[in-house]
């Protein structure tokens, strides 16, 4: 029994101890601390959340029709390849001014029949809308054009998660709203001006031939060849460090590769000129593609063009294999890297647009925080008050259980880098009440037990060993459902079921071990003929 007794006390004591270092952190008295205390012991804080520390609140709307406009503009490229492989030569195929349908212009009218049944063999989803001598039309089905909208916004979503967890925000929240909306909270927040336009960035990757054949000057006052476009490169001002357009440079419209081929992209610098340029890595498809256009293109000029921006055109020297390249722009480090994160996480599917922008002030956080403290301390005074009156020295046993499970909670969610959010403060509130009802009930079947005549020792075990399956059977359902609302709750919902999940095993904890050490302990120490309850 002794030695049982010394074990779960030493488990005690190291679990409160383990639990104050991880929370003296998030004490404003921490700053002061010696450096060696911070190198050795736990040195995060607890990690507030959007409505505690403050952020940016965005609800963005992507634009699925331009993903609709991208498919069918691939598909007529596309088409006609596999028409001229087929023989079956064709004026043009391009994209109607209605955003899902495709026409298809041919000199040989016997062929029409043969140009629609190998269109319709390859692309079921477009529907024949026009069939003239010459030219045929064809539709999207409404079906593929809904799903295509709500691909679009799928793949969106993971694009903007994937570059917010490179930019380092903690615990972000990123969730479909609607139909064709994303809810992106962010907390903590610096810079939101930066994290808006990174999120926002298309970061579509093209590159392309320049036409040294054709005008540049007639291009410039609105001439512009069939098949080209014009486009203008892209300058960093060296004093207010802004972007402008400059160059223009007339290019093939149709590009030769897309930044789908990119399997990584890092920042380097430039130790001839001492600026930052972003290196990239193609996979083993875009490094037999980029092989093959400069093979074929040498001593022609390769744009390389970012969101119809031409950061740079050199000249093909030789052909370069190897799968590795370059974008160089004059950047600052912090355009750089966040060119980089946006290359890595890939372009977004469709535009998007920025249809709410809330900056929620650390002000507001603060009041909450104060608040939520305060109805902490005076919920838990009256509570105390209560378990003192009623139950005596029990009471106070119970009181001190109270507080452990509460030191415990707090050191607990700072080592596991929690989220802390307002209604995580009400998780707390309720689970200081939860640990009051567990005690309660020992407390209330040792009472029956001491009326019946047992002894003191007798009466506390058997009140502990009555009230156990009760306390297990109630915080396991509280805890289910706790479990059920992180899994299918929102941002604010996760933050309260993560505390209440926390809080009930770790009043399990302080109700059953907690108290029954302290029990014990006195009764080893000595004789209780009578126990203040």
């Amino acid at each position: 029994m002794k030695k049982t007794l010394k074990w779960r006390v030493m488990l005690l004591a190291v679990a409160t101890v383990l639990a104050i270092l991880f929370f003296l952190p998030s004490l404003p008295l921490f700053e002061g601390f010696p450096s060696f205390w911070k190198k050795v012991f736990p040195s995060k804080p607890i990690t507030l959340g959007l409505d505690l520390q403050g952020g940016i609140h965005l609800v963005l709307g992507v634009q699925g029709y331009k993903a609709v406009e991208n498919f069918v503009d691939r598909a007529a490229d596309d088409i006609a390849a596999l028409l001229s492989q087929k023989g079956m030569n064709i004026i043009s195929a391009k994209r109607e001014d209605a955003i899902a349908g495709l026409a298809v212009r041919y000199q040989d009218a016997t062929k029409g029949k043969d140009i629609i049944s190998e269109i319709k063999k390859y692309y079921p989803v477009f529907s024949v809308e026009k069939d003239e001598p010459g030219e045929a039309v064809f539709a999207l089905s409404s079906s593929e054009v809904d799903r295509i909208k709500d691909s679009a916004v799928s793949q969106a979503l993971e694009t903007i998660r994937n570059r917010i967890d490179q930019f380092g925000v903690r615990e972000p929240l990123i969730q479909r709203q609607g139909t064709n909306d994303i809810l992106v909270q962010l907390p903590g927040v610096k810079d939101p001006k930066r994290a808006i336009e990174l999120i926002g960035k298309t970061a579509l990757l093209e590159f392309k031939l320049v036409d040294e054949d054709a005008d540049l000057g007639k291009a410039i006052s609105g001439r512009i060849p069939e098949g080209d476009e014009l486009l203008y490169g892209r300058a960093v001002d060296p004093v207010t460090r802004t972007a402008r357009q400059t160059t223009p440079y007339l290019v093939k419209a149709k590009g030769l590769m897309t930044g789908d081929a990119i399997s990584d992209a890092q920042v380097s610098i430039n130790p001839d000129l001492n600026e930052p340029y972003v290196g990239l890595v193609f996979n083993s498809m875009g490094a037999r593609l980029f092989a093959r256009i400069t093979g074929e293109n040498v001593k022609k000029r390769l744009a390389i063009v970012l969101d119809g921006n031409v950061y740079s055109a050199p000249v093909i020297q030789e052909k370069i294999g190897g799968g590795k390249a370059q974008i160089s722009g004059r950047f600052t480090m912090e355009e750089a890297q966040d060119l980089a994160i946006v290359l890595r996480a890939g372009a977004l599917p469709a535009p998007v647009e920025i249809i709410q922008n809330l900056t929620v002030g650390p002000s507001l956080g603060r009041d909450s925080i104060e608040k939520g403290i305060k109805a902490t301390i005076i919920g838990g005074i009256l509570v105390a008050l209560f378990m003192v009156i009623y139950y005596k020295l029990s009471g106070v046993i119970a009181d001190f259980a109270m507080l452990l499970n509460l030191i415990i909670l707090i050191g607990a969610l700072a080592a596991l880098d929690a989220t802390l959010t307002l209604p995580g403060i009400a998780g707390i509130i309720l689970t200081i009440g939860m640990g009051v009802d567990s005690n309660v009930l020992i407390l209330e079947r040792i009472r029956e037990e001491l009326r019946a005549g047992k002894p003191v020792r007798s009466a506390v075990d058997s009140g502990y060993d009555k009230a156990f399956i009760t306390i297990i059977d109630a915080h396991v359902t509280t805890l289910l459902t706790a479990v059920v609302l992180f899994l299918f709750g929102t941002g604010p919902i996760k933050g309260f079921a993560v505390t209440l999940s926390l809080g009930i095993s770790i009043n399990l904890f302080t109700a059953l071990v907690g108290t029954k050490v302290i029990y014990d302990f006195i009764n080893s120490r000595m004789k209780l003929v009578k126990l203040s309850i």
